[in-house]
């Protein structure tokens, strides 16, 4: 039984990309589902919005090392304080690594075959891919059963879309046929400003049942938990983000089932 594979992607950034990975990980665990979260972003917002001290020079093996063929992948995975809940981080020199594995071999499937040697030890492996379509993005799409979407509900949310959709379809032709699109998650919703609601609208229009019944909120407490190292549900379990990302999980179940 290998693992059900999920690609959080969106070229744009800060549309709620890392958060959504972090959390949808997070509620999984917490629903007995055995999930790794793979850091795949050299910005490193998952790994420190886990706690984990990126610049710490005991870092450890990372994705970096991973994607460059220095370490397998069951080296670079650790245990999170959350039970179920596994991490693989990164380091800020996977941004340098993408440069170098541009002139090696088998360079857009690097992370699927890393990825292939651990899949059968997780239900779900949740990739945080960086917000642009580069080599990296490509190679979390290519080591992937689903591609999940977050949108923000704002002025230019479905700018880029077309293209990101049409990355996909390429990855599909040529190196994985049955990436699918999970959905579209509409993330920093404000029921209170009439753009919201439009955003929302639109989405759900352009993408119909593919749009997430669950939308996430605008919400403080959403904003603050990475800085403390947690995810949301374990900031502050009563929170509306905290609600709404437990909702939204199940829908992801629902849809991987």
């Amino acid at each position: 039984m290998s693992a059900k594979v999920i690609c959080v992607t969106n070229q744009k950034g800060g549309v709620g990309k890392t958060t959504t990975a972090v959390n949808l990980a997070y509620y999984l665990a917490k629903d007995k589902k055995k999930t790794l979260l793979v850091d795949f972003d050299p910005q490193g917002n998952a790994t420190s919005g886990l706690g984990i001290d990126k610049n710490d020079e005991k870092f450890g093996v990372s994705m970096t090392d991973v994607i460059l063929g220095k370490a397998e992948m069951i080296q670079a995975i650790r245990e999170t304080k959350y039970k179920n809940y596994y991490i693989a981080p990164t380091s800020p020199e996977l941004a340098n690594a993408e440069v170098e594995i541009t002139g090696m071999q088998k360079k857009f499937v690097r992370l699927r075959d890393a990825i292939r040697k651990v899949s059968d030890k997780f239900d779900y492996i949740i990739i945080d891919s960086p917000p642009s379509l580069s080599l990296l993005t490509v190679n979390g799409m290519i080591a992937s059963n689903y591609l999940l979407l977050p949108v923000q509900t704002e002025f230019y949310a479905l700018e880029g879309v077309a293209q990101l959709l049409e990355s996909m379809r390429l990855v599909m032709k040529q190196a994985n046929p049955d990436l699918k699109l999970l959905g579209v998650l509409a993330t920093m919703y404000d029921k209170r400003t009439s753009l919201s609601i439009q955003v929302l609208e639109e989405v759900k229009k352009y993408f119909k049942n593919l749009a997430f019944k669950t939308t996430i909120p605008r919400n403080v407490r959403v904003a603050e938990a990475p800085s403390h190292g947690v995810p949301v549900g374990a900031y502050d379990k009563f929170s509306k983000g905290a609600k709404a990302y437990k909702e939204f999980t199940k829908e992801v179940e629902e849809r991987t089932k």
